[in-house]
This record gives C-alpha cells, structure tokens and sequence, in this order.
C-alpha cells in the first residue's frame, strides 16, 4: 500500500484540482494560449554552470502566434573541459566559443513533455523543472521541456499541434547549425578571419540557438512524455513514422510514456476496481478531458484519450513505432490502457517493456513531494539504463 505521507496528501491534492477544474469550468481565462498557471511555482533558469548548478537552463519563445515555450537543460558533461571566463556571455550565462569548437561534446536530445491533467504545469513548473534536471545528469542529454498550450483557454488539438511544432523547431535548428558550420569552415578553408557571422532573420536577430549548435546530436532524439503529456509524446511519435525523412537530420530512436492518461468509454478492470484511487480519481479525470476535448464532439473514445480504439483495426504505423518504454503504476486506474498499448506494440515486434511499480501511484516518479522517494529515484535510473541502449555512441552496451 501507499505510504501515509501519500495518502494524506492524495486527499489535498484532489480537493485542490476539483477545485481548479470547476473554477476553470465557471470562469475560464479570457485569453488564449496559456501555457502555466499563475498559481503554481515556478523555477527560474539559470544560464550558467557553477558548483551548485552543473545543469545550465534557458528560455525560448519559438513561436509568437501560440506562445509556446521551451526550457532547455545542458548539463555540464557537455563541456569537454571546465569552462574558462571567456564561455560566460554579458549576461552571466555560458556561450559556446565557435571559434575553435574544441570544448564541444555532442549530446542526444530528449523532447519531454509535461503533465497536468491538461488544464495545469509547464516546462517552468518547479517540480517538472527539478525531474528533468535530474533527467539530462542521468541520461547525459539535453533535455529540451515543451511548454504546450493549456486547456480549456486552448483545447484539442493546440497541445498536440505545439509537440508537433517543437520537434520540427528542433528539426530545423539542426539544420541551420550545419548550414552555420558549413559557412564557417568555408571560410577557414579560404583562409577568411572568423568574423562571429551567423544566419540571422528579417530583423537581425540570429536564427541559430547557440547551445543547440554547439552541442545537439540530432542523430538522438528521444521522447518522454509524463502522464498526459505521454499522449502528446506518443502522437509526436506517430507523426515521425509518418513523414519520416521530412524531419531530417531529427531522428526518434526511442520514447519513453510515464503512465499515460489514456481514457476510453468502455471501463477497464482497473478503471472500475481503482476509480477513487490516489491523486488522480476517475471522476476527476474525466472533468478535465470534458475541458480538453471539443465540446461539440465529447467521446473519450477520441484518438487523443484512446490509442487502441475498440472495433478499430491497429493504425498501420503502429509497426514502425520507434522503441517503446512504458511506466504504469500498481494503484493508477489507467494502468490496464497503458498495458494493453505496449501489448501491442510487442505484438506488432516493437521493443516495448513495461515498469509496473508496486505500491506506486499515479505521477509517483516526478511529482514535486514523491521525486526523493527511493522508488521515484529508481524509476529514474531504469528509465535512464534503457534509454542509453539508444543514445549510446558505442552501440548498445547496457542491457535490460
């Protein structure tokens, strides 16, 4: 069973979200493209590498139209050597010295995606902030946090749309760091003095994120998508199988779904047995899809809530889904769906094991109270040991 501190807090925690829905439901927020809550903590970035923080933090707004946001996470092993005072920019945070190019170690990436019943968190979020720190020390990759628009001031599909924009923005800056280093050993070749120029927009501004130049394999790219936001990681997925090498050098070689909110209309056994089970009970659950889906057309058995839909044949892509970790709870009512869909892709010959957790809750490995618990931290590594099967330069050295 649940420790007491879970329980006790189980009990507070629902109050607070029923409470949170209703007031969203009764007077939602007149302005669109929220992507956090005002009411929530939230973790400043850091730029810069000290001997508290060996995990840099930026902020990026890569679309004006929808607001969506990203935070990246470079952790220090990215530095080939410890930084000298010429990598601090004017304004205290680490920039890479293109020049030489030496100090540069190439990393993968992982695109993670946020939970919060769709109505809450963000990549800012102090608990989202503080398990993906640990996530880029552990895996030894960037981590690159999407903070997608939330509902109902945005519903289906703005969140998928923004999982979707971010992985073709990362696409894209890929893209461009060649073209930039390709210039410049042009120039060198020429026997040209580095002049600093780079790809710039209309206005001037540079178009190249420097860290993501510096530093991004795109080779690597993994997925990991945290109760809802493994619904929007799945879909991303999804959406690589489908154009394939249109997202070109961006290449999925995995993805990683912590307990998805995956829903149908035809109850589960789980679903009847653990309704009013921890932190996340059924009846609530459902209020917040009410909030996400579009009101004209409310059927939980909507490809966004159900991957596997009753009486429907396996979408075809299925089958080239890219390796598959799935994390499910023992006392989470949406354990038997997320089990059904890594069945399948077993099914379809997709590697895809399943971390089922004793004792464990819903959103148990990365909420902000339960992360220093010895099963969160051992979530933490399981995931991070199957990942490296992926990222790993040498091949696959780790088994599972």
């Amino acid at each position: 069973m649940p420790s007491l501190m879970v329980k006790v807090y189980s009990v507070l925690f629902k109050y607070n979200l029923k409470r949170r829905l209703q007031t969203l439901i009764e007077s939602p927020d007149p302005f669109n493209n929220i992507v956090t809550r005002t009411d929530e903590s939230i973790a400043t970035s850091n730029p810069s590498f000290s001997n508290s923080e060996d995990v840099a933090t930026k902020d990026l707004h890569i679309d004006p139209l929808t607001s969506l946001s990203l935070r990246i996470f470079l952790p220090q092993s990215s530095l080939i050597s410890t930084l000298v005072p010429g990598d601090q920019g004017v304004y205290g945070g680490y920039v890479p010295d293109n020049k030489s190019r030496k100090n540069f170690k190439k990393l993968p990436v992982i695109l993670q995606f946020h939970g919060g019943a769709w109505v809450s968190g963000g990549n800012d979020v102090v608990s989202n902030d503080v398990f993906c720190r640990k996530l880029a020390k552990s895996c030894d990759a960037i981590v690159i946090a999407v903070g997608y628009r939330l509902a109902p001031e945005s519903r289906y599909p703005a969140a998928f749309e923004d999982g979707v924009i971010a992985i073709k923005w990362l696409a894209k800056q890929a893209n461009l760091a060649e073209c930039s280093r390709l210039s410049l050993d042009k120039r060198i070749v020429n026997g040209e003095k580095y002049s600093g120029r780079q790809i710039v927009d209309g206005f001037g501004a540079s178009m190249v994120e420097p860290w993501l130049a510096a530093h991004l394999d795109p080779s690597r790219c993994v997925l990991l998508g945290v109760s809802c936001g493994a619904n929007i990681a799945n879909y991303v997925a999804r959406y690589a199988v489908e154009v394939g090498k249109l997202l070109d050098p961006i290449t999925v070689v995995a993805q990683v779904l912590l307990y998805p909110f995956f829903i149908g209309n035809i109850p589960t056994h789980s679903e009847m047995k653990l309704a009013n089970s921890y932190l996340y009970d059924k009846a609530t659950c459902i209020l917040a899809w009410k909030l996400f889906l579009p009101e004209t057309d409310f059927n939980l058995d909507h490809l966004a809530a159900n991957p596997l839909i009753p009486g429907k044949e396996t979408p075809l892509n299925l089958k080239h889904m890219p390796p598959t970790l799935t994390v499910v709870a023992q006392y989470d009512w949406m354990r038997d769906r997320a089990i059904a869909y890594s069945e399948e892709l077993r099914r379809l010959n997709v590697d895809a094991p399943l971390l089922d957790y004793k004792d464990a809750v819903h959103d148990f490995a990365t909420l902000n109270v339960l992360q220093k618990t010895p099963k969160a931290q051992a979530c933490l590594e399981d995931i991070s040991i199957w990942v490296k099967k992926y990222i790993s330069l040498r091949g696959n050295e780790f088994s599972y």
